[in-house]
């Protein structure tokens, strides 16, 4: 089916083919129908599932036939969590919008808001804001509500994972009532549903999350080994697979700085990414990792929201993340718009139940490899499919009895 099949006008199809958009994916699909014909949505869609465009293509259709109408007011309102998302995601809404008389901007903290608030005086189409600084410029009454049309909170998990919720109700407090609200978001768990239950009434529903949970096109491998041994694991196999760009995930950002630390002694050039370092560090971290500058990235989970490198070869769990989606999220990286890509994870004796977790949720196991002078000493069991964590066990006792 082509975009134009969906209801896009020929300036935003004749965009898409100019980037090499061929066909919508599962999410493009569902989405941009039902956002088109103005109702709310609540969706479960993983990173790489092309949902970006899936919102933000019919928000485009939408905004054509018009344009802001006064200064620092805005028309759609898209909130995510981090600075690096919100830049991603304003740059593929210039790119889908080239043909089209919109504007757009990232706004974001951590940057002098000079230049965001100048931009915003002449008013902006479509704003894409972190929460902290969007009520920051409107208490400021750099920008104001009135004219939003469309409300797009994108990674609501992670939001309320980062402590978002008191910033997100105040958004909604200060928006109008009759605005169409989209929210997308990794899982639709309690927490997600129960957000979206305070402003959308009756939304449209799409979850897409569990058939894209084991994409084919990503090889899935783990590497059992001891926890002290998993630097020296990982400068091996930089050097003896002669590996390029990687995106190798860990858990805390003293972490990150330490593994740095341990591959240059090794005569392994890396870079720590994580909230702790500028917001103009970080932009420069990234335009050298995308350009290939720098091969390996070594960021915290949080600070690599919003990491969007096409034709990224590789990401590396160093640490195996909790819960089992964000390691979904995470392999996401690799392998998007249907190229291949290698995900590898480090698994020492103490990742057991995440591990569980983690293959309950694929539906599968993650193909195994000892690596030959790296055993651990503390081998790791198979792992159970139907692992069910201690509290859940104890829930489901007391429901049955």
């Amino acid at each position: 089916m082509p975009f134009a099949k969906l209801g896009l006008s020929p300036s935003i199809t004749s965009a898409l083919a100019l980037l090499d958009y061929t066909k919508p994916t599962t999410i493009q699909k569902k989405a941009i129908p039902v956002i088109l014909d103005g109702n709310d949505l609540i969706a479960a869609a993983q990173t790489g599932t092309g949902k970006t465009a899936g919102y933000m293509l019919p928000i485009l259709e939408k905004l054509s036939y018009g344009q802001t109408q006064k200064k620092k007011r805005i028309r759609a309102l898209v909130v995510v969590p981090t600075r690096e998302l919100a830049i991603q995601v304003e740059e593929q809404t210039e790119k889908f919008s080239q043909n089209l008389p919109l504007t757009s901007l990232a706004m974001y903290g951590g940057v002098d808001s000079k230049v965001q608030k100048a931009k915003l005086i002449e008013g902006v189409d479509i704003l894409i804001a972190t929460p902290g600084r969007l009520l920051d410029m409107y208490g400021q009454h750099a920008v104001y509500f009135e004219e939003v049309e469309v409300l797009v909170l994108d990674e609501a998990d992670r939001m309320l994972d980062m402590g978002f919720i008191d910033d997100i109700n105040k958004i909604f407090d200060r928006l109008p009532e009759n605005i169409q609200h989209l929210l997308f978001s990794a899982t639709l768990s309690h927490r997600v549903r129960d957000l979206a239950k305070t402003v959308i009434i009756d939304p449209y529903e799409i979850s897409i999350a569990a058939s894209q949970a084991s994409k084919k096109n990503i090889a899935q491998w783990l590497v059992t080994v001891d926890k002290d041994k998993k630097s020296a694991l990982l400068s091996y196999l930089i050097k003896e697979n002669e590996w390029k760009q990687t995106l190798i995930f860990i858990e805390t950002k003293h972490g990150a700085a330490k593994l740095v630390d341990q591959l240059e002694k090794r005569g392994i050039k890396a870079e720590a990414f994580h909230s702790g370092r500028s917001q103009t560090v970080r932009a420069k971290l990234l335009e050298d990792f995308k350009s290939g500058a720098i091969q390996f990235l070594v960021a915290t989970g949080v600070a690599a929201r919003g990491i969007d490198i096409e034709n990224l070869p590789r990401v590396l769990n160093y640490d195996l993340p909790f819960p089992a989606d964000e390691y979904v999220h995470r392999i996401g990286r690799t392998g998007r718009a249907g190229a291949v890509g290698e995900a590898i994870s480090f698994v020492s004796k103490d990742n057991f139940k995440n591990l569980c977790m983690i293959e309950s949720r694929l539906g599968h196991l993650i193909e195994r490899r000892i690596i030959e002078g790296f055993e651990p000493k503390k081998p790791v069991p198979v792992s159970i499919l139907n692992y069910v964590p201690k509290h859940k066990r104890q829930n489901q006792n007391a429901d049955n009895r």
